[in-house]
């Protein structure tokens, strides 16, 4: 039991290594990926936002044209009833104007009776040579002017009076009926066409109304499925977030248990090259490539030339937790210094120590080469706090 247990720690420290590792495409290391993933979870979560008030937005548009309908509805109501009692109106005004049509053709008929009456008296009085009577006729301007002359009325018998006040009634109220029938039909036409005008203008109201409203549903519909959609990725960044802190704690828990133990020194070769800081150099030779951004992404490490099989030193003391071929890394190396501190070497041609082993300061592990994605020999080399790398010049 103990035996597999032994066997089991190197290969589960060298997983979650690995798991701390850029890998071929996704070079960020671990921290830096929960970053990104916990960024795009918050921007997600914006543009829900504002995608939830702008739904909000254009329910309350809808939700307000709706209101404006009901008014219409309600209006045009009015106007239908308005229009209805003027067509009543409209339908006794035009009963009364038979009725006095009627009466206007009887009234004409008595004047016309009333107007002969009057000219055989006039005949009358001409036979009858009575100078007066025939001095005003002769005078008169006319017929209407003789019915207004005094002189003729005061020549005229109380009979004559009367048919010629007969004929002014009749006159007048004929005028009278004429001019009411042409205002009642004038009313009528001006009524029916502005009660017509106003009803068209409604129903062309209610329909651009109703086609807004479908508009608008359209457009709530599609903005409840883009909402769905950010929805359904939000949450999918938040599971991926979640299993990425997951595999951060394992990585820790895992580099934490693999603090550095006894171990048996080996031999070293060549120089060694000392800088200011606690670790030493790998490798002897000039830097290539430095540490940060290069063609869009993190360079973890920085790039030692040297020829291939150049022996590789242990910048310092400690445990090897991950020994193997890796990704774009190709043969590559981690040893474990302090609980939080870490170092790797890749694109070996080779190693000079086993996963599980303590290493020292100095003690060859392994020999530059070409493995991996890489364009010649050199070492990648890279310092890791935490399981995050950082610049190793601030360590050398």
């Amino acid at each position: 039991m103990s035996m597999r247990k032994t066997f089991w720690v190197p290969i589960t420290l060298a997983v979650a290594a690995y798991l701390l590792l850029p890998l071929p495409g996704q070079s960020a290391p671990l921290s830096k990926r929960i970053q990104a993933k916990r960024a795009q979870v918050e921007s997600k979560k914006r543009r829900e936002g504002v995608l939830t008030t702008t739904i909000q937005g254009y329910n309350s548009r809808i939700g307000g044209l709706r209101g404006d309908i009901r008014q219409a509805e309600k209006r045009l109501n009015v106007v239908q009833s308005d229009l209805d009692a003027k067509r009543n109106e409209l339908l006794r005004v035009r009963d009364q104007l038979e009725v006095a049509r009627d009466r206007l053709e009887r009234a004409r008929a008595e004047l016309r009776a009333s107007r002969g009456a009057l000219a055989d008296r006039l005949v009358e009085l001409y036979k009858a040579d009575e100078p007066d009577a025939l001095t005003v006729v002769l005078e008169a301007d006319g017929f209407a002017d003789l019915l207004e002359r005094t002189e003729f009325l005061e020549r005229i018998s109380d009979q004559d009076r009367q048919i010629v006040e007969k004929v002014r009634v009749l006159k007048a109220r004929a005028e009278r009926s004429e001019r009411r029938l042409a205002d009642l039909e004038e009313q009528k036409r001006v009524a029916a066409e502005t009660i017509l005008r106003r009803r068209d203008d409604i129903a062309a109201t209610r329909n651009r109304l109703a086609t807004a409203q479908g508009e608008l549903r359209t457009a709530r519909n599609g903005r409840r499925s883009v909402l769905a959609k950010v929805r359904r990725q939000r949450n999918k960044a938040q599971e991926d977030l979640a299993a990425l802190e997951r595999e951060q704690a394992k990585v820790r828990s895992a580099l934490a248990g693999a603090a550095p133990g006894a171990f048996a020194p080996r031999s070293g070769a060549g120089p060694i090259r000392r800088g200011s800081g606690r670790l030493i150099w790998p490798i002897n030779g000039p830097l290539t490539s430095p540490f940060g951004m290069r063609w869009g992404r993190l360079h973890a490490g920085i790039d030692i030339s040297a020829p291939s099989g150049t022996p590789i030193r242990a910048a310092d003391s400690g445990r090897v937790v991950l020994l193997g071929f890796t990704g774009g890394y190709g043969n590559y190396t981690c040893i474990q210094h302090t609980s939080s501190m870490s170092t790797c070497y890749a694109h070996q041609s080779g190693y000079a120590t086993s996963s599980g082993a303590g290493v020292r300061q100095g003690q060859v592990i392994g020999y530059v080469g070409n493995t991996g994605n890489s364009f010649g020999a050199h070492l990648h080399f890279e310092v890791r706090i935490g399981g995050s790398p950082v610049n190793p010049l601030g360590y050398l």
